[in-house]
């Protein structure tokens, strides 16, 4: 998988411009506002990527949910090449863990085919929706859905074992079901799905919002799968980065074709948040991850707001 990653890296160098002109100026707002040289604006976002990717992992969150609104706020990058680089983190980080989950049975392809398909309908409308509308909009559209993932983040609670009494009749017809050995609890558990069809229109507005922003769609997932479908969080976990993989291929095909991806940001972006979440992985044993959590989500907060603000400037200036 380590392969895949860096043919799609190496496809990525080849399709996406050279030079920023052709889409926009890489350089636009952001905190940091210096003059560099081009390696030395790949190794700042390699080493903040990479703190980011530590971040994520202990936090719980998706690194594109973090990437985009963070970086946009932090570095002078264009807005559309932070989206199609945010893109490319989502995609990768989930490549890496997928083959994983499915081997160990968490991952249902059969659960995750049906959200997958109405996700990337979603989410490749969402991509050219964002890359024909006016930079400060989107902006400020981004800060709104920021904001409300952060509430949605401080209210949603999980469930580890939902009890599903009866499929609806789409799942059954569909056989979304199955059963998974759960070594926490020593035993084997079986699942079932309930209210596929609302799941599935969720999932077109799921997949319309990452493509839009260029979040991915790990935000959003796990509560779909696990508080709306009722599929246990193990399985939601898993069947998420499975989704999350088809959804952004999809949009990042979108993003490449378009020039809005640039090697400059996406290469450094995308090496810097795999090794910052292998990292976190081994940190979040010994560290107190609803610290983090809040953490995030004050930094996720911020940058949203950020991002409302500019929207809002931009849109009257």
């Amino acid at each position: 998988m380590k392969a895949i990653s860096l043919a799609l890296l190496a496809l990525v160098a080849l399709a996406s411009p050279l030079l920023a002109d052709t889409t926009a100026d890489v350089v636009s707002g952001g905190l940091i506002q210096t003059a560099l040289p081009w390696w030395g604006w790949a190794l700042l976002l390699f080493t903040f990527t990479v703190a980011l990717g530590v971040v994520a992992v202990i936090g719980g969150v998706g690194g594109g949910v973090l990437f985009v609104p963070i970086v946009a706020a932090v570095f002078p990058f264009h807005f559309d090449f932070v989206r199609g680089a945010g893109l490319m983190v989502a995609l990768c980080g989930a490549l890496s863990a997928g083959p994983i989950l499915l081997r160990k049975g968490l991952a249902s392809m059969r659960l995750g085919w049906p959200m997958a398909l109405f996700g990337s309908v979603g989410s490749v409308a969402g991509a050219f929706l964002g890359l024909s509308l006016p930079t400060g909009i989107v902006e400020g559209l981004l800060g709104i859905a920021i904001m409300g993932i952060v509430v949605l983040m401080l209210l949603s609670s999980r469930s580890d074992f939902p009890e599903i009494v009866r499929s609806d009749p789409l799942a059954r017809l569909l056989g979304l079901r199955g059963a998974y050995r759960d070594e926490s609890i020593g035993r084997t558990v079986e699942w079932r799905v309930h209210r596929t069809p609302l799941a599935l229109a969720a999932y077109l507005v799921i997949g319309m919002i990452g493509g839009l922003f260029g979040l991915g769609a790990g935000w959003a997932n796990v509560p779909a799968l696990n508080l709306l479908l009722g599929a246990p969080l193990k399985i939601a976990v898993a069947t998420s980065g499975f989704v999350m993989t088809i959804n952004s291929t999809a949009a990042t095909w979108v993003y490449i074709n378009q020039a809005a991806i640039l090697p400059l940001i996406a290469v450094p972006s995308v090496a810097g948040m795999m090794i910052g979440t292998r990292v976190g992985a081994e940190l979040l044993p010994r560290v107190r991850a609803p610290i983090i959590r809040w953490i995030v989500i004050a930094l996720m907060a911020l940058a949203g707001m950020r991002s409302l603000v500019a929207g809002i400037l931009g849109a009257f200036s």
